[in-house]
């Protein structure tokens, strides 16, 4: 008798224990190390929200121009949820949406710019490394704020961060994109290296707190 090997494409059945088990399968393909095109041709952001009493999802995508920050595209979709919310594991409920609005968009991203978090997760694996593994594509994940871990003190200085350890590991950046504002959380999603984080943001990041890619998409 053959086993099923899982899939990150395997549809969830709503349940905490599933989500858990496949939480545990699909943070073991995560790659923490380059695998983008450099440098990169286009650059995603996506963000993603709860509407309507959380009955339906909304997911943005952008395209960008690495190098002018310029708005090539924008998409949004909305996906009737389909399951209900737990704790823990909101990525589960968006991801539908999120691969909708991916779809949309006339040209893939080399590298994808994620409203939430990578590896900075209790779990090593928020929306961003979830969103990585599920589409291959290279993500870094940008949180707006502290989930867990401890960093040193960060200097005002734009550009400056500082690592964020958790039990000794090192799982992401204490970035301060932006003086005299709170600091945002950088780490790895997927096919990015902890060297290239916080560098990477900042090189999308012109005068506001979030890089471009995720302004334009919050925008919408």
């Amino acid at each position: 008798m053959s086993t099923h090997e899982p899939s990150p494409l395997d549809p969830w059945d709503g349940t905490p224990a599933h989500a858990r088990a496949m939480q545990d399968m699909l943070a073991r393909r995560v790659i923490v190390r380059d695998g983008f095109r450099k440098p990169p041709r286009l650059v995603a952001g996506v963000s993603v929200a709860m509407e309507d009493d959380g009955t339906r999802t909304r997911a943005v995508a952008v395209l960008v121009d690495p190098e002018s920050l310029d708005l090539i595209d924008a998409q949004i979709a909305h996906v009737s949820a389909t399951t209900k919310y737990v704790p823990g594991f909101l990525s589960f409920q968006v991801m539908p949406a999120l691969l909708r609005v991916l779809d949309m968009l006339p040209h893939m991203p080399d590298l994808v710019l994620v409203d939430g978090d990578g590896i900075a997760h209790p779990q090593r694996f928020g929306l961003a490394s979830h969103f990585g593994v599920v589409t291959g594509l290279p993500t870094i994940g940008v949180g707006q704020k502290l989930l867990l871990g401890t960093a040193a003190d960060l200097h005002q200085v734009r550009g400056a961060y500082t690592p964020l350890r958790e039990h000794g590991e090192q799982i992401g950046w204490v970035l301060r994109s932006k003086p005299e504002v709170a600091p945002v959380i950088v780490s790895p999603g997927h096919r990015v290296a902890m060297a290239s984080t916080a560098d990477m943001v900042m090189k999308f990041t012109a005068d506001e707190r979030m890089p471009e890619p995720l302004l334009l998409a919050q925008r919408f």
